[in-house]
């Protein structure tokens, strides 16, 4: 079977006195049945191309299936007089969430199990679900919760009444998939976001149960479309806290949550460049700022003077403050210090870290943790650690293991390795990796290797466990994260030199991430694969343009290829969002700047690495038709015979399929090609975990 050719309608931008013919600008209009059809042929012939690795597939997935613990169960969060957790049970797709009542932690075993919300029960019928916020009311008799069947960003809440198990009538459409919702302290009220017609969340609403939702009060709206809307609630409960937030620039307004009809009081107005975060303690309010502090700095003022400001420590250019989670008897902070994430304690107007063993690891605060808590619960893991949760005391400092997720089948951690490598970039700085492996995977020499990066929106690539990596490693894989500059990994500074002009530096961050593993003996061009999704799809398409040699795959996952018709088009959800990320192409400088590195407009007659992409019908936040133009152009322009193969999922969007199953799946098609590419089959047995 022959490969889709997409005809080819040219379609002039002129800008900057530039003209760009756009020959596939037609497959972005989706109503039009041609594109449609354009799309499913890709899908037969990724279908065709995917066949004789059939087994292959179904080795690596039965592999993965095998790692699924029969029973997984996250450790209880206690509010009040309840714990909540989820649990996942080896058989079912979707996670069972639930609670037990209590008076603490020893006697959990006694205590009956209610169900909170049963994911699977939800997704009977539908082919997709998705569940992401979920907020009870204060008195813990309410459940409100976010709900999604088509993969976009365009979520409606549902309300429970935990008594009688029923649905409240009350349904509210067009909320915002996360950072949306919160209960009034008094639960007769919630308060939400919707987007509007791009999917930018936009408007605060005030909704008092068993109201009609017609009726509801507009709080507050945020007109400037380079800004989004997010509402949260203070660790304490106190306040709602109403963020107004850019890439460079944040707003915040608060009320008292047991005052839900009162106005919103403005903290402090937004000025460009400015970026702040606001939580409460005791009589404080705590300000995280990079005002004159580029990795952040703690102020506190007290809630009857909120213009008196002063250190609650002194400002270090070695850390990088992220996080606060003050609770009654201690400060926490959450941040990174030498590359690494750490977590801090207030001690007498000092940070004192908390210690770990590995010298390779991710550590975090679980999240919606009762601020009246004895006991903090942290999370930890490395790329041989699996997630472990530990209890922290706050009086003696002292913290315990509660739980380790649990590995199926055999897991022996000394038979694997972990390291930490630094490659020098063509601006001569070191620029990170992370690296996992089988201890005799490099025995007989260069090994098959996957090197992944994503570098954008200061977001971090850390080391983290994942159990359906192991039966790639027990084939000798060996796995490569390149924390390449973009994301925040090494401070503020690491990703205000990987954004905006400065863009090219993820790219040659990563290609010099390739060649030095290569120089080091750990892999061969031949033997080597490249994989990103979204941003990191724009990383992996740039450099498949400017060093496509040093791969013999590349696997884009919903990528976004092609920068400048994107960002030059405000109907686009994100696009005007993303103006202090990428630039904006109506400015001259930035237009060209973006134009050199697009991958879709930097595509040339010359040969490129197999390559393995993916995309969503549905997706809001990466359109289908910029992979879609992108393959058509690719296949078009260059000169070898190596392999594209294009799968569009028609029914979801920038997440893939929903369903644990479904994901692993998905991963294992994925595998097989890359392995098939890089010439390890099935022929090479990997061992069982039963």
């Amino acid at each position: 079977m022959e490969p889709p050719i997409a005809k080819r309608i040219p379609h002039p931008h002129q800008l900057h006195g530039d003209v760009r013919e756009d020959d596939y600008y037609w497959l972005k209009d989706r109503t039009n049945p041609e594109v449609i059809n354009y799309l499913e042929e890709e899908n037969r012939y990724y279908d065709n191309i995917m066949r004789p690795m059939e087994e292959l597939t179904d080795q690596i997935y039965q592999s993965m299936v095998d790692r699924v613990p029969d029973s997984e169960m996250k450790v209880p969060v206690q509010h009040g007089q309840y714990f909540y957790y989820s649990r996942l049970e080896k058989d079912k797709q979707y996670p069972i969430y639930a609670r037990k009542r209590a008076a603490s932690r020893e006697l959990l075993n006694d205590a009956s199990e209610e169900m909170v919300l049963d994911l699977n029960v939800l997704a009977e019928g539908s082919d997709y679900l998705s569940v992401t916020v979920q907020r009870m009311s204060t008195d813990q008799n309410r459940l409100a919760y976010l709900e999604n069947r088509d993969g976009t960003d365009r979520y409606t809440i549902h309300i429970k009444d935990m008594e009688t198990g029923e649905l409240l009538p009350d349904r509210i459409p067009d909320v915002f998939l996360y950072g949306s919702m919160e209960w009034s302290r008094c639960g007769d009220y919630i308060f939400y976001i919707t987007v509007d017609e791009n999917q930018r969340p936009c408007k605060l609403w005030r909704h008092r149960v068993g109201s009609d939702v017609e009726s509801d009060e507009l709080v507050y709206e945020e007109k400037d479309e380079t800004f989004t809307l997010y509402v949260s609630k203070s660790q304490s409960g106190k306040f709602i806290l109403v963020y107004s937030h850019s890439n460079t620039s944040s707003e915040i307004r608060m009320l008292e949550a047991d005052a839900p009809s009162s106005p919103l009081q403005l903290l402090d107005a937004r000025r460009d460049g400015i970026l702040y975060d606001v939580e409460h303690w005791g009589d404080d309010l705590l300000i995280l700022t990079n005002e004159n502090a580029l990795n952040f700095q703690l102020l506190r003022c007290p809630l009857d003077d909120i213009r008196s400001r002063v250190n609650v420590i002194a400002y270090s250019e070695n850390r990088y403050l992220q996080g606060v989670y003050p609770f009654r008897d201690k400060l926490l902070v959450s941040g990174r210090e030498n590359g690494l994430t750490q977590i801090w304690v207030l001690q007498d107007g000092e940070l004192n870290p908390i210690d770990w063993d590995e010298s390779l690891y991710t550590v975090s605060v679980l999240s919606d943790q009762s601020y009246e808590t004895t006991e903090v619960l942290l999370q930890y893991e490395s790329l041989l650690t699996p997630k472990t949760t530990y209890g922290l005391n706050l009086s003696t400092g002292v913290k315990h293991k509660l739980q380790v997720a649990p590995v199926s089948g055999e897991y022996d951690r000394s038979s694997y390795r972990q390291e930490q490598l630094w490659a020098v970039a063509e601006d001569g700085v070191n620029v990170p990796m992370t690296v996992v492996y089988r201890d005799d995977a490099l025995d007989e020499g260069p090994a098959p290797l996957i090197l992944s990066g994503y570098g954008s929106y200061g977001a971090n690539s850390d080391p983290h466990f994942d159990p359906y990596r192991l039966p790639l490693l027990d084939k000798g894989i060996i796995f490569v994260t390149a924390q390449v500059r973009g994301g925040s990994e090494m401070g503020r500074s690491w990703y205000e030199d990987g954004k905006m002009e400065h863009k090219r530096n993820t790219f040659t961050d990563f290609i010099a991430a390739a060649k030095h593993l290569i120089e080091q003996g750990y892999t061969t061009p031949n033997r080597m694969a490249a994989r990103g999704g979204s941003a990191g799809g724009l990383l992996v398409g740039a450099v498949a343009n400017l060093a496509g040699n040093l791969f013999k795959a590349v696997v884009p996952a919903v990528p976004f290829v092609d920068v400048v018709t994107t960002m030059l088009d405000t109907t686009i959800p994100l696009t005007t969002l993303e103006w202090d990320e990428w630039g904006n192409p109506q400015n001259r400088e930035d237009y060209f700047y973006m134009k050199s590195y697009s991958p879709y407009d930097n595509v040339e007659a010359k040969e490129y690495p197999h390559m393995y992409i993916t995309t969503g019908l549905n997706d809001p936040r990466v359109g289908y038709w910029e992979p879609a133009k992108w393959v058509a152009r690719l296949r078009a322009v260059k000169t070898d015979d190596n392999v594209i193969v294009f799968k569009t999922n028609m029914g979801a969007g920038h997440f893939g399929k929903s369903g644990r199953f479904n994901h692993l799946k998905e991963a294992a098609e994925c595998y097989a090609f890359v392995l098939d590419k890089l010439g390890v089959g099935a022929e090479l047995t990997i061992p069982t975990s039963r």
